[in-house]
């Protein structure tokens, strides 16, 4: 099957069953391949799971060899969140693509991103009718928190990591997604990395393996 968003596709060795699924989103001006190299450590440790890395909908203003989920180069709040929607609408396609294809539901599926794969990665996973089996987010920050707060729709288990060195997304934007998760009851967990900016280091990559582990 072709999907509506083209895709980095890392399947299980051959002869495994397909039991979860990975979405990893990557960040602005960024692409599936770019993200999918954290599927050479997670793989190994879980080999019935397949992992999809989808390119943006749209090619990044900025960067036109890579893409974007939403248009930064406008920085007015009310013209990101309606572009962020609109990308919702083609990964909420896109996932429901995925489920069909492989025949999963969404506690099977785990939603991933970085920055503002991240952003979107928790939009698209709470507020969905069913629950993911969790949220992982690395660099991000909540979009608009009105605006989630109501269209929430389930609590799916959310970890969130963040450079405490970080100057694009600062690291003020993960605590203020905790103190909000925290009062709509989502079972969240964070992680502040020491003299980390704008990247997923591997102590980054190795706590949200464990994460996923221990959800999956």
């Amino acid at each position: 099957m072709t999907f509506c968003l083209e895709s980095a596709i890392i399947k299980p060795e051959k002869g495994k069953e397909i039991n979860n699924v990975v979405v990893l989103l990557h960040g602005y001006g960024g692409d599936g391949k770019d993200i999918s190299m954290l599927t050479l450590s997670w793989k190994r440790y879980m080999p019935n799971t397949i992992f999809i890395c989808p390119n943006g909908h749209e090619t990044c203003a900025i960067n036109p060899s890579g893409y974007q989920w939403f248009d930064l180069s406008n920085d007015d709040p009310n013209y990101i969140l309606n572009e962020s929607l609109k990308a919702e609408k083609k990964i909420n396609r896109f996932l429901n693509e995925v489920r069909e294809e492989y025949n999963l539901e969404n506690k099977q599926i785990t939603l991933s991103g970085f920055s503002q794969g991240c952003m979107m990665s928790i939009n698209v996973g709470l507020t969905a009718e069913k629950a993911f089996n969790c949220i992982i987010g690395f660099s991000g920050k909540i979009i608009n928190l009105e605006n989630l707060k109501a269209r929430r729709k389930n609590y799916t288990n959310t970890f969130l990591i963040h450079g405490d060195q970080d100057d694009i997304v600062p690291p003020t934007h993960l605590l203020e997604a905790k103190d909000f998760l925290l009062r709509e009851k989502v079972n969240v967990e964070t992680h502040l990395i020491k003299n980390c900016g704008h990247h997923i280091p591997i102590e980054a990559s190795s706590v949200a393996l464990n994460y996923i582990l221990k959800n999956v």
